[in-house]
């Protein structure tokens, strides 16, 4: 998925539900599914400061950006359109 798809589904959500209002430094949008959920939050610095922030653990989630999987240790930009999808396992 590119830039502008992500931006299309990004459209979709609706406007952002903003953590941290008080906060005015960089800020990322994440999509998280499948709540349906926009939310834009203070920049995490990496994928696993960004799960923790969810208060999700790093194996409940896949976590991608324009349509790359990202590992915990990859790095967030400011402005990033991330998508957290939880998943679970089923024995």
């Amino acid at each position: 998925m590119d830039k502008k798809a992500w931006e299309e589904l990004l459209a979709t959500q609706g406007k952002p539900e903003i953590l941290s209002p008080d906060f005015h430094g960089p800020r990322i949008t994440v999509l998280l599914q499948p709540e349906g959920r926009t939310l834009s939050l203070p920049r995490c610095k990496t994928v696993w400061q960004l799960l923790k922030a969810l208060d999700l653990p790093e194996e409940s989630a896949l976590v991608a950006r324009e349509g790359i999987l990202l590992t915990h240790d990859c790095a967030l930009a400011p402005n990033d359109i991330i998508l957290v999808r939880k998943v679970a396992s089923r024995g």
